[in-house]
This record gives structure tokens, C-alpha cells and sequence, in this order.
């Protein structure tokens, strides 16, 4: 599966992942204080697990950074 990821396109060896699989992928680490958003849609992490990712999805994972 092909998947565009923060403006990178990246390749899956699996033909459907959820919100949650491709975190534990990309981001296994760190999986608190992150948003994702899919074609510009927010979607809340109680979704994580059942959204499934189409290859035409625009993917937008944004980490929480402290500071001023």
C-alpha cells in the first residue's frame, strides 16, 4: 500500500492498515501528544483503531511540541 504521509509518499507491505497500525510503524515510540488528520479530518484517537486508511488518503501527523 502507498500512503502519503506529511507530504511524503511511503510504501506498506500490507493492503490495509488503520490509523493505529501505521503509527505503530512509523512512530512506535512516541504516540502521545500527536493529532492525526485524513484528507484534512481530524480523527479523534478513540478512532485509531477502526479507521481504515484508503491509498488515496492524505495523512497529517502532527506531534505536540512545548515551548514559546
Amino acid at each position: 500500500m502507498e500512503l502519503k504521509i506529511n507530504n511524503q509518499i511511503k510504501q506498506f507491505p500490507l493492503d490495509s492498515l488503520t490509523v493505529q497500525a501505521l503509527l505503530d510503524l512509523e512512530i512506535p515510540e512516541k504516540q502521545n501528544g500527536i493529532a492525526v488528520a485524513i484528507n484534512a479530518t481530524v480523527i479523534p484517537r478513540i478512532n485509531w483503531n477502526t479507521h481504515i486508511l484508503n491509498p488515496t488518503d492524505d495523512i497529517l501527523i502532527i506531534s505536540a511540541t512545548q515551548g514559546g
